[in-house]
C-alpha cells in the first residue's frame, strides 16, 4: 500500500510564496512520475506540475508556468513544489500523486488559500 507524507500549504496573501512537499512510499513497483493536481472551487481537477524521475523533466499547467517550480526533494520518491507570486485563483486543494507504470496513487490533499 502506498503512503504519502505531505507538508506545506496554508494561508497567504496575493503575491506571496508557499512550498509544498510530498513523499511517497510503499507499493511494489517503482514510481516513474510524481506531481500535483489541484481542485479549485467550481472547477474540475487540473494538473499543476509533474516531475519525471528518469530524466528530471518537469511539466506545468498553463496557469502556473513561470510561477511554480517542481523539483526532486531530499529523500527517495520526494518532490517539492515552490509556488511564487500566488494569486487568489490558486486557492484550492492540492493533491499529490505518484505514478507507477500502470497505476496512479493519490495523497489526501493540502489546502492552499490565497487571500488578502
Amino acid at each position: 500500500q502506498v503512503q504519502f507524507v505531505e507538508s506545506g500549504g496554508g494561508l497567504v496573501q496575493p503575491g506571496e510564496s508557499l512550498r509544498l512537499s510530498c513523499a511517497a512510499s510503499g507499493g511494489t513497483s517503482p514510481f516513474t512520475h510524481m506531481g500535483w493536481y489541484r481542485q479549485t472551487p467550481g472547477k474540475r481537477r487540473e494538473p499543476v506540475a509533474a516531475f519525471t524521475f528518469a530524466d528530471s523533466v518537469q511539466n506545468y499547467g498553463n496557469s502556473v508556468k513561470d510561477r511554480f517550480t517542481i523539483s526532486r526533494d531530499n529523500g527517495e520518491n520526494t518532490v517539492a513544489l515552490q509556488m511564487n507570486s500566488l494569486r487568489p485563483e490558486d486557492t484550492g486543494v492540492y493533491y499529490c500523486y505518484a505514478n507507477t507504470a500502470d497505476l496512479t496513487y493519490w495523497g489526501q490533499g493540502t489546502q492552499v488559500t490565497v487571500s488578502s
